[in-house]
């Protein structure tokens, strides 16, 4: 890939695999594939962990639902990062930020925070299809406090839907340049990958990152 565009767009991209029935052969795949294209990281399950790449590696936890306890979410943010995870992509319990308790919220991001350190980077997942704007401002503001790096939109499996232009201006301008911005979920075009920078991403969830740089269109996450 020589385009100056591309590697620049590629550089944003967490190339993801998260399909319940991916095998190992598929997690390597991607990760060649990562390689190939010059992408930021890979994001993979957690049980695919420990994977040997040139680029970083991202997982999940409390994935997909977020109905977890504070307590499971922080073990298996524990145990990703031992097996040498760089970036962890915790699910928020999107119930209660429905319910308004922000200090819930708040609760289990720095109970995650708490056991992966940085150099860990801390992405929080919002699903900000399900939410109100005021809603999405105040975990944005609750992930801030509990001192992640990133808030995200989506984890790309929720009926409500993933990432859109607004719900990525509204995250970027709660959050500053202080936080980063990932849009993910339902970003299958580099027509909407390039309108998801233009609104404040600063990070990219695609699973059809080839398709998408080579601006064709993609399928899944």
């Amino acid at each position: 890939m020589t385009n100056t565009d591309d590697r620049a767009l590629a550089a944003l991209i967490d190339h993801t695999l998260l399909k319940p029935e991916a095998t190992a052969a598929d997690v390597t795949a991607l990760l060649r594939e990562a390689e190939e294209l010059g992408t930021y990281s890979v994001c993979i399950s957690p049980s695919m962990l420990p994977v040997e790449t040139t680029v970083k590696v991202a997982t999940v936890c409390g994935f997909p639902s977020g109905q977890h306890s504070p307590e499971t979410k922080a073990f298996e943010a524990r145990e990703s990062v031992d097996k040498g995870a760089d970036e962890v992509d915790m699910v928020l319990n999107v119930g209660l930020a429905r319910a308004g308790e922000y200090d819930a919220v708040e609760h289990e991001i720095r109970a995650v925070r708490d056991v992966a350190k940085a150099p860990a980077v801390l992405k929080v997942i919002i699903e900000s299809a399900a939410l109100t704007d005021e809603q999405i401002v105040a975990v944005c503001q609750a992930a801030e406090r509990a001192g992640a790096d990133f808030v995200k939109t989506s984890t790309g499996f929720h009926p409500a839907g993933g990432a859109s232009e607004h719900a990525v201006a509204l995250m970027r301008k709660t959050v500053g340049d202080r936080l980063g911005v990932k849009a993910s979920g339902g970003i299958r075009t580099r027509e909407a990958a390039e309108a998801m920078v233009a609104a404040g991403a600063s990070r990219l969830g695609l699973s059809s990152s080839r398709a998408i740089l080579e601006g064709g269109a993609g399928s899944g996450y």
